[in-house]
């Protein structure tokens, strides 16, 4: 496994990669970064693919330039970032805002994209806060509160601290958390962790986030597409009720159930995950 820098759009993005192959690229969520799939990628590189997990920008060892670390802004570099390393035929994995952003790749640039893979991340907006359940409309509406956001998340660092091992089953070593602190040590630093969840798409707002999670739906139902979904139980963000929208509304849609779980699956599921991809993968890869 090696790590690399490519420069764009004036900054620069971090990278693992191993193996050789046709590629697949794996994009990380709020807190984390690539050492989310450290777990992954090295059994399905052995399966004979080349593996790529990105840092997004802001995030990971990753640069942190000037940006309101907006959807947009992920977007765009993730772009950048694929034609800087002449990806093509290729397929995306996606947890949490990095499914959201496989998604809407895969949507703009189909003919560079053989298939997608996601898990625990948003497939259709929010129409109101009180569709989601009680701890997590209060918890998003704390963080979305202006003052109380920044507080918790940039001078606190909540999401690392907090957030992050409650959405995994098991316990998080030492070196796992310091590894997962270690780019956010700084406040200044935590302003994309602090930026995540303004962007979730509730009761319409933001706008332009609910219209590329609107748009994205247009993935789930191309018959010609190879999709896989990776739920838990009970889950987070993909619970039964989205699994069932799945179902209704895919095509060409394999739905994998890892068994226990909420959020960072990768953490408390990657043997389940790295034998799915790699099942899904043989099929048509």
């Amino acid at each position: 496994m090696r790590s690399a820098t490519v420069e764009v759009q004036g900054s620069w993005l971090q990278y693992v990669e191993v193996g050789a192959g046709d590629p697949v690229l794996f994009l990380h969520g709020n807190p984390t970064s690539s050492y989310l799939w450290r777990n992954v990628i090295g059994a399905v590189a052995r399966a004979g693919r080349r593996c790529i997990a990105l840092d997004l920008i802001g995030m990971g060892g990753s640069g942190k330039p000037t940006l309101d670390y907006r959807l947009v802004d992920h977007l765009g570099f993730v772009e950048a970032f694929v034609e800087a390393l002449e990806l093509s035929d290729l397929t995306l994995v996606g947890h949490d805002w990095g499914a959201v952003i496989a998604l809407d790749h895969a949507r703009r640039f189909r003919d560079r994209v053989r298939g997608v893979a996601f898990m625990e991340g948003h497939l259709r907006p929010i129409a109101r806060w009180s569709d989601m359940d009680e701890g997590s409309r209060g918890l998003f509406q704390r963080v979305r509160t202006p003052g109380v956001g920044e507080q918790l998340i940039i001078q606190e660092n909540f999401f690392v601290e907090e957030v992050l091992p409650a959405g995994i089953l098991r316990t998080l070593s030492q070196e796992e958390l310091d590894a997962y602190r270690a780019p956010y040590r700084d406040p200044a630093a935590r302003l994309p962790v602090w930026r995540w969840p303004q962007e979730i798409p509730i009761e319409g707002a933001p706008a332009d986030v609910a219209a590329i999670v609107t748009a994205n739906q247009a993935v789930l139902a191309d018959p010609d597409l190879p999709k896989l979904l990776l739920h838990a139980n009970p889950g987070a963000v993909i619970g039964p009720a989205e699994v069932a929208w799945c179902r209704e509304h895919g095509q060409a849609l394999t739905i994998v159930d890892l068994g226990p779980g909420t959020h960072f699956l990768p953490e408390d599921r990657p043997t389940e995950i790295a034998t799915a991809l790699n099942n899904w993968l043989s099929r048509w890869g």
